[in-house]
């Protein structure tokens, strides 16, 4: 096969789902006469989905295999002086193994889809929904260039509103998506400015041509500070990721997100959308490597967001939103990564949270079917009879998730924590000390779900709020928990597959090998950590017996006996030590007071500046003083020069004499 792939092949892979997302958003609702039905419809999307999917695998290959490539502009939209706004696209090894990713998971979305939105009013404009997200995201990933990167970027932001918010008559839901869309939108500011200033000092949006000039980049200063420009621009675009990636501060979003349906749960907010913040800095590390401020800045926030993310997981109820916080704890592990300049260890990580992580999701979805509506584990229990084929998958999630050796969330946690330990950034050592400590947190938290939902005693029966869940999908009408219907327990299958394998039959080409040669680069010289990740890895085999004795396997390993002994042998100890420690779950409970800060002391005092900035800036000064005030000013002249305009020649008469008087009395003065 030729070295270049076809740009035809790519315009179909990021094309298709956006055909399935028109035709089941436009023919197969109310705005199109409903034409389409429902079968129609999701064979339509998953029809376009499938196709991207496998031209993807077909890409990878080509990329893997013949180090085929593609870096070329597809389309000119325009030209403004010298600065060129194009569609192009860029498929190397990072971009290809994200189109397999989001794919794959999307595809697997779309069939568990026709199952758990069987019953919904909304099924056709779910369905649209699901492949437009899919659609941006694909434009994200295989863009060449930061105006289509942006465009992606804000495109997968949109449909994550119109998701989340997809039950519009629910208020919780109303407020979830717009509580995501305005937390964005101040990630999303931090993110165009960096791209702004990066159009600015290099005249060009294209990736290459930015990257060509990094170097020059690195000797300006900010006009008027000392501060390097590279590390102010690193920092805004990163100000976008922890807006997108949900980084501390700006995480507090993505948990109330789950209001929206299980599906997007697992598409949104755990495989696709909250990982592109990752690879974007991943995208951008020739420009990271330039400002250790930077990569500083970025470890203290994921060293934050790994282990703090992490401790709300403990005490949640609600077995979406444990799954939800977990997801925020391993992007904050992503992020170390980055900040440690083991870029590839944190696409890795991507990689294989994408899996175990929508296993874990549509796995939680599929017990909220099987115990109709109730998402409270206090009132699940003894799932496993009932239910084999979601209790067998979603172990195997969890054992990857809390990196079990073998495991695909093994090898990439593992990677992680070796890196932080190796990095010699000042840093490093709390990030260390929070990835390290969040193995613990991770494996108590996830199996404390898995031992309350799968094992014990039977408590479905007891729940007081029985059938008034507040997630729909499908309605069972018997009293006992059910195993879910195929469409549902296959995608579980085939997603449980790479969460156990992946990671061993890719650990070597990804971090070791030449896969992400002209994609991902790391100064050597400054940051070591990948070069001795290289030097002690000496295959997937040794690294999982190695682990067996590491201080990671243990510290999950006691998570895991905490969790069994505190939920199955003393369920009393819980309640017996929230009582001792009433403040510090207080704290928890309210989510360290973030939302009340934001509902309280900022919404407020951004609505006094508005409110300021309206009255002040744009009634009085805008509207007053220059709008209002310079039509007086002219209407004032104009009354005076009117009256001088009489009509009368003996007026004139007088006037020209008092001129020629004027002039004459100040030319004598001059003398």
């Amino acid at each position: 096969m030729s070295q270049t792939l076809s740009s035809s092949t790519l315009l179909v892979i990021a094309l298709a789902p956006l055909v399935g997302a028109l035709a089941a958003g436009i023919l197969g609702t109310k705005f199109g006469g409903n034409v389409m039905g429902r079968r129609m419809s999701h064979t339509l999307t998953i029809l376009g989905v499938l196709l991207s999917f496998i031209l993807s695998a077909m890409t990878l290959n080509s990329v893997v295999s013949d180090g085929a490539r593609f870096n070329e502009t597809i389309y000119t939209w325009m030209v403004v002086g010298g600065l060129h706004m194009e569609i192009g696209f860029l498929v190397d090894g990072l971009s290809a193994m994200m189109m397999c990713v989001v794919t794959f998971v999307s595809l697997m979305v779309h069939i568990y889809t026709v199952g758990y939105m069987e019953e919904d009013e909304g099924y056709n404009r779910f369905f649209a929904y699901i492949s437009l997200f899919t659609f941006s995201m694909l434009m994200l990933v295989m863009s060449n260039n930061m105006l289509q990167l942006f465009f992606g970027w804000e495109a997968v932001g949109l449909v994550s509103y119109l998701l989340i918010g997809f039950w519009f008559n629910k208020p919780s839901a109303i407020f979830a998506n717009m509580k995501a869309f305005l937390v964005n939108r101040v990630g999303d500011f931090g993110f165009i400015l960096g791209i702004g200033l990066l159009a600015a000092y290099t005249g060009t949006l294209n990736y290459s041509e930015t990257f060509a000039q990094s170097a020059e980049l690195a000797k300006l200063n900010l006009p008027g500070t000392d501060w390097m420009l590279v590390t102010v621009i690193c920092i805004c675009l990163f100000i976008g990721a922890m807006g997108k990636s949900a980084q501390f501060p700006l995480h507090v979003w993505l948990p109330d997100s789950m209001e929206g349906p299980t599906p997007i749960s697992a598409l949104i907010h755990a495989a696709t959308m909250v990982t592109a913040g990752i690879f974007m800095v991943a995208r951008m590390s020739p420009l990271f490597e330039l400002s250790d401020t930077a990569l500083n800045f970025v470890l203290i926030i994921g060293g934050i967001t790994a282990l703090f993310m992490g401790f709300l997981g403990i005490i949640q109820n609600d077995i979406k939103r444990i799954v939800a916080y977990s997801t925020l704890s391993q992007l904050g592990y992503m992020t170390v990564a980055l900040g440690a300049s083991a870029y590839s260890v944190a696409v890795f990580h991507l990689m294989t949270h994408a899996f175990f992580k929508a296993l874990l999701f549509l796995a939680a979805g599929s017990v909220i079917m099987g115990v109709h509506h109730n998402q409270d584990i206090r009132w699940m229990g003894g799932l496993r009879k009932y239910m084999p084929i979601t209790w067998l998958t979603c172990l195997l999630g969890s054992l990857a998730l809390i990196g079990t050796p073998f495991f695909s969330g093994f090898y990439s946690k593992d990677e992680i924590i070796m890196a932080v330990h190796a990095s010699q950034l000042p840093a490093a050592g709390f990030a260390y000390f929070a990835v390290l400590a969040g193995v613990f947190i991770t494996a108590f938290y996830s199996f404390r779900l898995y031992f309350l939902v799968f094992h014990g005693k039977e408590r479905f029966d007891q729940n007081p709020d029985a059938h008034h869940g507040h997630d729909h999908g499908h309605h069972g009408h018997d009293s006992k928990p059910h195993e879910s219907p195929w469409v549902v327990t296959v995608p579980l299958i085939l997603l449980a597959i790479p969460s156990v394998l992946i990671g061993f039959i890719t650990i070597g080409p990804m971090l070791f090998g030449d896969f992400f040669k002209d994609a991902i680069f790391v100064n050597l010289e400054l940051h070591k950590a990948m070069e001795m990740l290289g030097e002690e890895f000496h295959g997937p085999v040794q690294m999982a017996l190695h682990g067996l004795t590491s201080a990671p396997f243990w510290l999950a390993l006691s998570g895991v006996a905490s969790a069994y002994y505190m939920y199955m042998v003393n369920p009393a100890l819980p309640a017996a030590i929230k009582r001792r420690v009433e403040p510090i779950y207080t704290l928890l409970e309210n989510k360290y007071y973030m939302d009340w800060f934001n509902e309280n002391v900022l919404a407020p005092a951004a609505r006094g500046l508005g409110v300021a900035l309206w009255k002040v800036g744009d009634q009085a000064v805008i509207d007053g003083a220059v709008v209002n005030g310079s039509w007086r000013v002219v209407g004032w002249i104009s009354g005076v020069v009117r009256k001088i305009q009489t009509g009368y020649l003996y007026d004139y008469a007088l006037t020209m004499v008092l001129g020629i008087f004027v002039l004459m009395t100040y030319f004598v003065w001059l003398k």
